[in-house]
């Protein structure tokens, strides 16, 4: 008897490897600074560390509007669902956690959750998980852009529209894209079709659909040298504007992102540990 059940033993034993880990408890939503929201569950974030505010050069205008905003939703004051949009590596998810942990700093109780652009169909259930917590939320949806057919501007457009059940008041959408009209590039072939308008007002309404819309464009090169002397003089690193230039000059861009990969490699190359 034993003999016949090893075989069927063997096989439980291989499809209990195959199967996938059960997610992980959920935590308290409560008690962390930043989560991620993985797989339905609320998980909290291991090391949350935004940059300072002050480390964000160039983008002044940009700061004051989210923190404001942030800071009603925080005060539980009426808040927007806040679309930042524009150039690649000019800061638009670095002022989103810097605002978030600046705020955290004045002992306001707000919180971060990272929320992927495929799981937003998941979001109501997120609601579900925060409405009741005494507790703001910004809601940070990083780098979103839709595919050709996908769900997610329905999605996201019912979402900002709300339907019959409202959205908790002490959460709000901060989402970063590439572009105002979260789409992307081999789109604009569709947009020049005989019902171009059509397809062009449908996207526009989907940003427009977001109470604050913030703008960050790429930088000249005095805004630039600027981001990375205040990098530099945070971590105490010499900089030679010449060498700083010409590493930007070398990448094909000038951004908060480049000054700050700049610095780190100036750091590597002085001997000195980064931790901004």
């Amino acid at each position: 008897m034993t003999d016949a059940l090893d075989p069927l033993a063997r096989i439980a034993a291989a499809l209990e490897r195959m199967a996938p880990p059960p997610p992980p408890p959920a935590a308290d939503p409560a008690a962390h600074a930043a989560y991620v929201w993985r797989e339905g569950v609320l998980v909290a974030t291991r090391d949350f560390r935004p940059l300072g505010l002050d480390l964000l050069t160039g983008i002044e205008p940009q700061k004051a509007a989210v923190l404001e905003n942030a800071r009603r939703l925080a005060d539980r004051l009426p808040a927007h669902d806040v679309l930042l949009w524009g150039a690649r590596g000019t800061g638009k998810s670095s002022l989103v956690k810097s605002v978030v942990g600046a705020l955290q700093t004045e002992g306001r109780d707000i919180a971060l959750v990272e929320v992927a652009p495929d799981a937003l169909h998941s979001l109501a259930h997120l609601f579900d998980a925060i409405a009741a917590v005494p507790r703001a939320f910004a809601l940070f949806v990083d780098d979103l852009g839709f595919e050709e057919g996908s769900a997610g501007p329905r999605t996201l457009r019912s979402l900002l529209e709300g339907g019959a059940e409202a959205r908790p008041d002490n959460a709000r959408l901060h989402v970063t894209a590439n572009r105002r009209h979260i789409v992307a590039r081999e789109h604009d072939e569709e947009e020049r079709a005989v019902n171009a308008r059509d397809v062009l007002d449908d996207r526009l309404a989907l940003a427009d659909r977001f109470g604050l819309s913030i703008g960050f464009h790429n930088v000249d090169q005095p805004t630039y040298l600027v981001m990375v002397e205040a990098y530099a003089a945070r971590l105490g690193l010499p900089f030679d504007p010449a060498d700083a230039i010409a590493f930007a000059t070398g990448r094909g861009a000038r951004s908060g992102r480049v000054a700050w990969h700049y610095v780190v490699d100036l750091a590597g190359r002085q001997g000195k540990p980064v931790r901004a």
